[in-house]
């Protein structure tokens, strides 16, 4: 036990860490918060925080508020995620260090020297990391504080180098360009290597929250199986606490393969090419708050993340001097883009901490930008408002916030309230009223899409209640008129966007007038990931639908809530979240725990008003009182009584990751009856998520025992009848023999294998019978179904390699193939004129310019040599493109998978000329046309200046 001790800030003994001193303290604040039950609470060492003790996040933030000023400590803020029971907490405070209070530092924050050019020419978020780490490698990115309140400090060469070392470990697990990969790490150095790694390896990183509390695990295990099914996640990237319990997405996430570490990855070596990163290529996938049962996953492209990074910053006014003070979670738009992303853009200096840091002591947010002399942080308007409620006057002495110019304000609903009483209350410790910068942005749009003004403040319009309510209209209300609502301004389209509000028709309305908020510019999405519908939905004409409703007042956009919010009864429009906010202040009633939504009566068919609220009184008498409260405050409000009042007990509102009410899923637990129902004990959750997971495993089982079915009998089939036409085709005396033969057995072998060939445009090569045919290249079966697709005598160019081996050379040959060297370039000169030769003489070839091909999908650039010959022959080139090969064979395995083909044969296209320049025009006309209709992305890499480019 530790001894009594005197504390310095009160003078009063503090009371021996005892079992029974912090019992008393856990009933007090039951006593407090449940004052009708708590004698009926019976508090054990063993009882449990959440599901007996009714303990949430927040509450869990005053209990430690508590035991820290009883025993003069300071408890770590992991202990608001880790301690389950009182016993945890007891062990902890013997565990714990003296608290000291907050106090202001000496001196100046260094400032660092600023950065003259930026990356303009970038055009994705890896060539920015490398540009950085070119110019100015040692230079100072992030300072990270730990739990302990120390700071690490990272550059952009330390970045650069642990990003390299997991891209390395990714490759060597096979990652594939273009595949994702779930990244669930809270804020830590690991978040930064993990993600730049994925990026680094050619894969689209996921980020995902972290689980927290074990009483929370079963819910968010399953939201996370959603995501991540959703997401096609091959691999998942999380801290070595949760792998065990990410194992048991596994059975449930078809294609998670593995679950590691950073660390893990960092040791593992893997191959050195790095994949080329485009800026149209994903840059990661955003899954909106709140995805459930029907995931929605932000595509969000390089080009759309640096166009709204550098609109962000001319509308800010931000330089590289600038300091960032961040506590916005990582794997949330906000924290990850505007905070992190915004900051490596521009060189800022990016001063970090956990959101479970600012949870437990939001005074640590305020001395940061303090110490560090920030200049731009912010938050959701709740951090403001936490702000108010937690910090103590004796933690804000000495507190600098004059070099704070920007502090943003979005994410959620702005409160005008909480606006004016926080310039009233930091005020005294320099905080500017102009400071305050109300943003309006969604991860459908990258991030920001309008913003206040720099400098300006925040602009209150106080309209009048009725016609805003009863027809949508934002008339201006007058000095006294009492019955008003409030909007707080946020601000003016970003820079090359455009807002405009419509009504239910799609046609604009005028101003102060509500409607939906529609938008476009060059940082929207392009759609949701794997989600046609809401793709759809999304999308009107060229402008996407935001969700949102709001009038727009002399070019500035006022937020008035969500679409799907929105309450229509009797004829009103009824907004939640004034009537959440109000029953939030009844006393009895948990703050920010409402939810007020609209549910269909079965019976009448119309709208019905349902309040949910939570509370800890379980006496009826106060229940009754409490429904009364809210039934008359209601009425006050919105001139109507809610149809239902449920007052439920803590943890049944649902809430997003980032503290957003969920009204949609709260009314979907409504109308399911779950309401009050109690959790189940973790060992169960864990069971029923175990067995949750059988039948997909067996389903995964069986179709991976019937693809190792199909591939044995494929490759039976493909030897039976293979051989003996290899040794049909080594005797026959002629090639157009040889060619008779080969067409109906590529047919049959296709045909057999249930592998549907549909050729168009075959009429091509009837208008051209001397002429090149060029055609991309994705898998060894290509050559088989351009055999069994091309009538006619026609020779194909190959690698001399093949022409190497007696099995392959004997029926290549016998086939009129032309072997050409690739790499040795005077031997290559001789090829051209053998292959020249060949068209000449009327036979139709068969290039593949891209030289080779590989697992990951995508069009590589083109040599020259087909069109070099087709110039210096006088003959056309046919743009061949094969689709669907690459995913029957891929480079590399040796399983089989049946899909159907498509062969496209374009138009001839005949040079214009005979010089360089034409070649290089035919080479771009048909490979655009192969890009149009092969079905994969174009792979812009420089491309080889050799010659030719024959078939693998």
């Amino acid at each position: 036990m530790k001894p009594e001790r005197e504390p310095a800030t009160n003078g009063k003994t503090t009371p021996e860490v005892t079992a029974a001193t912090v019992l008393e303290i856990v009933q007090q604040l039951i006593r407090e918060l449940r004052p009708t039950a708590a004698d009926g609470v019976a508090v054990t060492l063993d009882s449990s925080l959440e599901r007996e003790l009714g303990f949430d996040s927040l509450s869990r933030v005053e209990l430690l508020e508590r035991l820290e000023r009883a025993f003069d400590v300071r408890l770590t803020e992991q202990l608001l995620a880790t301690a389950e029971t009182p016993r945890d907490l007891l062990r902890a405070m013997h565990q714990a260090e003296a608290r000291s209070p907050a106090s202001a530092t000496t001196g100046k924050p260094q400032s660092l020297e600023a950065v003259e050019t930026l990356p303009t020419q970038a055009r994705t978020l890896v060539e920015v990391l490398e540009w950085h780490t070119h110019t100015h490698p040692q230079r100072p990115h992030i300072s990270l504080y730990n739990d302990a309140g120390t700071v690490e400090e990272i550059t952009y060469a330390a970045l650069y180098e642990e990003a390299t070392a997991v891209a390395a470990g990714l490759r060597g697990r096979d990652l594939q360009p273009r595949q994702t990969v779930a990244l669930m790490l809270p804020t830590s150095r690991a978040f930064f290597a993990g993600f730049y790694g994925i990026l680094l390896a050619g894969g689209i990183p996921v980020p995902i929250y972290p689980p927290t509390r074990p009483s929370q695990l079963e819910d968010h295990l399953r939201r996370q199986a959603g995501i991540l099914t959703n997401a096609q996640a091959t691999m998942l990237i999380t801290v070595p606490e949760a792998r065990a319990l990410a194992r048991l997405l596994r059975p449930q996430v078809e294609t998670l393969r593995h679950v590691l570490t950073v660390a893990e990855l960092a040791t593992t070596k893997g191959g050195e090419t790095r994949p080329v990163v485009q800026e149209h290529d994903l840059a990661f996938l955003q899954y909106t708050s709140g995805s459930t049962g029907n995931p929605k996953g932000v595509m969000l492209t390089h080009a759309n993340l640096l166009a709204n990074i550098r609109a962000m910053t001319q509308s800010t006014h931000a330089s590289s001097q600038d300091v960032f003070v961040s506590w916005l979670p990582l794997y949330h738009d906000m924290g990850l883009i505007g905070a992190w992303l915004g900051s490596l853009y521009h060189a800022f200096h990016l001063v970090l901490m956990s959101p479970l840091t600012f949870l437990a002591r939001p005074e640590r947010w305020l001395w940061a930008i303090h110490t560090h002399g920030g200049t731009i942080s912010g938050g959701p308007n709740f951090g403001y408002e936490l702000c108010l409620r937690r910090i103590d006057d004796r933690d804000l002495e000495g507190l600098d916030l004059s070099s704070w110019r920007i502090a943003f304000n979005g994410a959620e609903p702005i409160s005008p309230e909480t606006i004016r009483r926080f310039y009233e209350r930091f005020a005294p410790y320099g905080f500017r009223p102009e400071a305050m910068t109300p943003v309006y942005g969604l991860a459908e749009g990258s991030l920001g899409l309008a913003f206040t003004p720099p400098g300006r403040g925040a602009h209150i319009d106080r309209i009048k209640r009725e016609p805003f309510l009863r027809a949508g209209r934002a008339i201006p209300a007058a000095q006294n008129d009492s019955e008003t609502l409030a909007f707080v301004a946020c601000g003016q389209p970003l820079l090359g966007h455009q807002l405009r509000i419509v009504d239910d028709s799609g046609y604009e309305v005028p101003e102060r007038r509500v409607g939906r908020l529609e938008f476009c510019g060059p940082s929207a999405t392009r759609g949701y990931f794997r989600n046609p519908e809401a793709t759809r939905q999304l999308f009107r004409g060229t402008w996407l639908d935001s969700g949102d409703l709001a009038y727009i007042a002399e070019g500035e956009v006022y937020i008035t809530g969500r679409v799907k919010d929105l309450i229509i009864r009797a004829g009103r429009n009824l907004y939640p979240h004034e009537l959440e906010e109000a029953v939030g202040n009844i006393p009895g009633i948990r703050k920010g725990c409402v939810a007020v939504f609209g549910s269909t009566d079965p019976v009448s068919e119309t709208e019905r008003l349902v309040v949910l609220a939570e509370t800890r009184e379980s006496d009826k008498e106060s229940l009754a009182d409490l429904r009364r409260q809210i039934d008359t405050l209601a009425v006050e409000l919105i001139g109507t009584p809610p149809d239902d009042i449920v007052l439920a007990p803590p943890h049944t509102v649902l809430k997003t990751s980032s503290g957003k009410i969920r009204r949609s899923a709260s009314r979907e637990r409504y109308e399911r009856g779950d309401i009050g129902k109690r959790h189940t004990a973790v060992w169960r959750q864990v069971a029923r998520l175990a067995v949750a997971g059988v039948l997909p495993q067996l389903r995964r089982y069986g179709r991976t025992l019937a693809t190792l079915g199909y591939t044995a009998y494929a490759w039976a089939m493909f030897a039976g009848l293979g051989i003996p036409t290899w040794l049909l085709i080594a005797i026959l005396p002629r090639r157009s023999w040889c060619q008779t033969v080969a067409r109906p057995v590529t047919r049959l072998m296709l045909r057999l294998a249930g592998i549907p060939l549909r050729v168009q445009g075959l009429e091509q090569l009837q208008r051209e019978p001397s002429s090149i045919l060029v055609t991309n290249h994705a898998s060894y079966v290509d050559v088989i179904v351009l055999m069994a697709a091309f009538p006619g005598d026609v020779s194909y160019v190959a690698k001399r390699e093949l022409d190497a081996h007696w099995l392959t050379r004997v029926i290549l040959r016998r086939l009129g193939t032309v072997f050409v060297e690739r790499f040795e370039t005077q031997r290559s000169v001789e090829d051209a004129e053998q292959v020249l030769q060949v068209v000449q003489q009327g036979r139709v070839v068969v290039f593949f310019p891209e030289g080779t091909f590989g697992r990951e999908p995508g069009l590589r650039p083109f040599r020259m040599g087909a069109f070099v010959v087709a110039m210096q022959a006088g003959v056309p080139i046919i743009p061949v493109a094969i689709r669907g090969t690459r995913s029957i064979l891929r480079a590399g395995q040796w399983l089989l998978h049946r899909g159907p083909v498509h062969i496209t044969i374009g138009e001839p296209c005949v040079p214009h000329g005979v010089d360089w320049a034409a070649a290089i025009e035919l080479r771009a006309t048909t490979r655009a046309f192969i890009l149009q209709y092969c079905g994969e992305p174009s792979l812009d890499t420089p491309a080889d200046p050799g010659v030719f480019a024959p078939s693998e």
